[in-house]
């Protein structure tokens, strides 16, 4: 079983100020041969003429329209889709055919804040804003049923896909490298755009950007998530500290062996580097005792 899908067709109408003064003209003539009848200027085969041409040219005038910039008119006969018109101006078609605008300029979806999982299973809150607008007329209005309600539907559904596809923060269970809601903010935009366009595809709509707009824990585990977070902060800073430790007490006792100041044994080495590593990894400032010597009597 086959679907066709309507497809947007272009219609050239006529430049719609010359027809609009035809028609004037029409009317006006009409009305001035029906006044030329009744005070007996005309006989009555001319006021019927008169009749004919003021209808005529009320009907030409049926058929002007005027279109913004970014502005269609979706043209319908009877049901049966004829064509587009992204004309500008004043412009005429056929007046039996029904016009339906329809505005393609870029338009905002401001999405509120879900709620939902990250790959993990942690509960997140996500927004999200999406510039879009209208590609085809006619996919728009005759392939869905609302393309605006189609348009907030599918984003919401395409931001809770997206934030099931990605952990919210790095953490021991991820792969090196792989991305998350929080560090890939660019990256995650990206994929959330082409979700965004695939889903979009059926109702003639594009998407020209898309971008988180709101990112943060749900309120019920925000405060273990912080402190995790902390202790994970602590944690990367006490290596990166006892690492710098040990290279500089290694450089402090081969500038000694080298420059021949001191010779240490090995247990005088080990009381050295103790006491190194004390002060340089200490969370405060050290306060030495010093050796003034033996008091003798």
């Amino acid at each position: 079983m086959s679907t066709h899908t309507r497809q947007e067709a272009q219609f050239t109408s006529m430049n719609g100020y010359g027809v609009f003064a035809c028609g004037l003209l029409a009317v006006l003539a009409g009305a001035w041969i029906l006044h030329a009848a009744n005070m007996g200027s005309a006989s009555a085969g001319a006021a019927v003429g008169g009749i004919v041409l003021a209808i005529a040219g009320l009907f030409v005038c049926a058929g002007v329209y005027m279109l913004q910039p970014n502005e269609t008119a979706v043209l319908t006969l009877f049901g049966r889709y004829v064509g587009t018109d992204r004309g500008e101006g004043l412009r005429w078609a056929f007046p039996l055919y029904r016009k339906r605008k329809l505005a393609v300029r870029a338009r905002n979806l401001n999405m509120s804040t879900l709620k939902v999982n990250d790959k993990r299973g942690n509960p997140v809150e996500l927004a999200a804003a999406v510039v879009w607008r209208v590609r085809d007329t006619a996919q728009a209005l005759f392939e869905v049923d609302d393309f605006e309600r189609y348009v907030s539907v599918q984003a919401e559904a395409a931001l809770r896909h997206l934030a099931a596809q990605y952990a919210y923060d790095e953490g021991e269970d991820l792969a090196p490298g792989e991305m998350t809601l929080r560090g890939g903010a660019s990256e995650v935009a990206l994929a959330l755009s082409d979700e965004l366009t695939a889903r979009f595809e059926a109702a003639g709509v594009e998407t020209l950007d898309a971008k988180l707009t709101h990112l943060a824990y749900a309120p019920e585990i925000a405060q273990v998530m912080l402190r995790r977070q902390q202790a994970q902060a602590i944690i990367s800073a006490r290596a990166r500290i006892v690492h710098g430790a040990v290279t500089m007490v290694e450089d402090a006792l081969k500038g000694l062996a080298e420059r021949e100041i001191v010779e240490l044994d090995a247990e005088r080495k080990a009381s050295m580097v103790s006491n190194l590593l004390v002060v340089l990894c200490s969370d405060r400032d050290a306060q030495p005792i010093i050796n003034a010597g033996t008091l003798y009597n």
